[in-house]
């Protein structure tokens, strides 16, 4: 772990070296749905953006069993092919409303995939018998909803594979809590990691020619379950990264950023800025940090190949994109 000191030592470092610049990095906005963003023409017309990370549900890919709806991604792709741009594509299993559960409605209701979605919380000071729901997640460690998921995968693979520029699966991190109190049925931390180990498989199998991308942040159960999932990621040629560009906070440095850092040159990675992180401040300073500052952590000490840009206002308008636009 470095201290506040560290960092900033590392940034004022970074930001001597080309990649501090972008030269090497490919710059993404992470539009989400917001699927309108890519007709604005402050993203078509900045020639260091290459192109956008729009997100899509299971469940609108998937409106019946076995019936997919792709129509959206084709029509986001042709528009963004027409511009000159490239996607770059999420698929969302979980999310963060006690209101959206994001898997398929048949998975929700027939028996044998027991539910299809388990409820996530949120555990104030550790303390889980104050916890709320937070959000749901797909049952990704139930063989069954598994299953499932990777036929959507091969799906998405034989329509999109070598057209689209990657896709990424979400973050590994689920709070269930730690005593097991919370825990979902059949939910272990050991069926977890295999589930996000074949998960992996599936994705590189679907799509051997696109980039592909593991969003690895935490495990249930620690770091050596996040390592393993980095080591498998390298030995299938998965790319790792995830959410959240946070070079002040010491959680992010005791797990996911120093595996990112190590996978840098065996395979691809990326970072997303998400709302918040343009604000999120030096502890040392009280100041948050700069956007050449960002990018200068992100290439120069993680060594990413992408980065997802937020649209949180006013940060993306007022510095992102003018900061891009003088770049190429």
């Amino acid at each position: 772990m470095k201290s506040a000191a560290q960092f900033w030592c590392c940034l004022a470092i970074c930001a001597l070296s080309p990649r501090a610049e972008g030269s090497e990095v490919s710059h993404y906005v992470y539009f989400g749905r917001d699927r309108g963003g890519i007709t604005q023409n402050t993203f078509l017309g900045t020639k260091a953006l290459e192109g956008a990370q729009l997100r899509y549900t299971w469940r609108e890919l998937e409106r019946e069993k076995d019936r997919y709806d792709f129509g959206d991604i084709e029509r986001d792709l042709a528009f963004l092919q027409a511009k000159g741009k490239r996607l770059f594509i999420q698929i969302q299993d979980a999310s963060f409303s006690p209101k959206a559960v994001l898997v398929p409605r048949y998975l929700v209701e027939e028996p044998q995939f027991n539910g299809g979605a388990d409820k996530q919380y949120h555990i104030p000071n550790n303390d889980e018998d104050r916890a709320t729901l937070q959000g749901w997640v797909a049952r990704r460690w139930d063989p069954a909803v598994r299953e499932r998921f990777h036929r959507l995968l091969d799906a998405l693979g034989h329509q999109f594979d070598g057209r689209i520029e990657g896709i990424n699966l979400p973050e590994t991190a689920v709070d269930f809590g730690g005593t097991g109190k919370l825990f979902p049925a059949g939910f272990t931390h050991e069926s977890y990691r295999d589930a996000i180990l074949a998960n992996m498989t599936a994705l590189k199998r679907a799509f051997p020619r696109s980039v592909t991308l593991q969003y690895a942040n935490f495990m249930p159960g620690g770091q050596a379950y996040l390592r393993s999932v980095f080591e498998r990621a390298k030995e299938l040629k998965v790319g790792v990264g995830g959410p959240d560009l946070l070079p002040f906070r010491p959680f992010q440095m005791r797990n996911s950023y120093p595996l990112i850092r190590d996978s840098a040159g065996l395979v691809p990675s990326g970072i997303a800025v998400q709302e918040g992180n343009y604000d999120d401040r030096n502890p040392a300073t009280g100041q948050p940090a700069t956007i050449p500052e960002l990018i200068a952590f992100a290439t120069g000490f993680l060594q990413v190949t992408y980065i997802f840009w937020g649209t949180q206002e006013p940060f993306y308008s007022e510095q992102v994109i003018p900061l891009l636009q003088g770049q190429r």
